[in-house]
């Protein structure tokens, strides 16, 4: 069985450094303190001072000296595997929150916390001089706090505009699969956009890469996305007051308006463009953007755990709630 050894104090450094100036032997030194000749053998060897007085024992030097051995460095520095399956997370996209939230799901206890995390990235930002060590986090900031509001766009009339406040009040708990949200990820580029299509319960999402805005050519985009979908599972799309949703009515499902200056009442679409923004930032060119990197982001986004969904994935809930439908249409169905 191995031994455990009690850190000297700073007192008894202090009276080791007087018997030593003394004169007195490590065996004496050792005994007015009741501690073993070893002890304070070491504590002389190792702790001595630094520079012209290295032959001298000061202990207030002594006392630093030891408290910075004990120091083993931060949770991430010690541990070389959990850093590497963290940064691996990080690397994909996943927030500080979801990287904690799903290793503490797959472990059953939490692993580690989202301020280690965070204090790791910009401590070594900080020591290094690396600017990358930033892209591991999900804003890519240099500090840390938050972002000026940007103001809303203002709203436009469309023909047979109903208003969100009319849907259905299933809708907002997020409770019930079948809620949907619709908007457009613009790009610097003029004329570039992909179309994001959000489910509000699951928060499953669709991108689709669009030649254009215009109303008509989105309307048939949307049509073909809900196509597959049963009945059960289109219960409601919701837009901003944009013209590029103005053929609304042509699609199979009841369709709402966000209220003007107010993208927050669709905030789930809202959220997922601001999350695709890590792979497809805005100064993205999608003319050179292989057609791949675009689905890699999609199946990227829809695998990676959510908090709000007890660290499940958008694709593991939705696919339980479309193997429900069709459980319950099978048991419907006669014969």
């Amino acid at each position: 069985m191995g031994q455990s050894y009690d850190q000297l104090s700073l007192e008894e450094r202090c009276q080791i450094a007087e018997l030593h100036r003394a004169g007195a032997s490590i065996r004496k030194i050792a005994a007015a303190l009741d501690r073993k000749p070893s002890t304070i053998s070491r504590e002389l060897k190792r702790n001595r001072g630094a520079g012209p007085r290295a032959a001298a024992y000061e202990p207030a030097y002594a006392d630093k000296q030891a408290a910075a051995r004990r120091w083993s460095g931060a949770r991430l520095e010690r541990d070389a595997a959990l850093r590497e399956r963290v940064l691996g997370h990080l690397a994909d996209g996943w927030s500080p929150e979801q990287v904690v939230g799903r290793l503490k799901r797959e472990e059953g206890r939490t692993v580690i916390g989202c301020e280690t995390i965070y204090r790791f990235i910009y401590a070594q930002a900080k020591r290094t001089n690396a600017g990358a060590w930033r892209l591991y986090l999900p804003l890519a900031k240099c500090r840390r706090g938050r972002r000026r509001k940007k103001i809303g766009s203002p709203a436009l009339l469309i023909k047979d505009r109903v208003s969100v406040h009319q849907r259905p009040a299933d809708a907002d708990d997020r409770r019930q699969a079948g809620h949907w949200e619709a908007d457009f990820m613009l790009f610097a580029r003029y004329g570039q956009s992909v179309l994001v299509l959000h489910e509000r319960a699951s928060r499953l999402t669709t991108i689709v890469r669009t030649q254009s805005r215009k109303a008509e050519p989105t309307a048939s985009v949307l049509s073909e996305l809900l196509a597959g979908l049963p009945a059960d599972l289109k219960l409601s799309l919701t837009f901003d007051n944009g013209t590029e949703f103005a053929e609304h009515h042509r699609l199979d499902i009841p369709t709402y308006f966000c209220d003007p200056h107010a993208p927050w009442q669709k905030g789930g679409v809202e959220n997922a463009v601001g999350r695709l923004r890590r792979r497809l930032p805005r100064r993205t060119n999608l003319d050179e953007l292989d057609l791949n990197a675009i689905h890699r982001a999609a199946h990227a986004y829809n695998h990676t755990p959510r908090r709000c969904l007890d660290f499940q994935t958008p694709a593991e809930v939705f696919s339980k709630a479309l193997r429900f439908k069709w459980e319950s249409t099978s048991r419907r169905s006669p014969g």
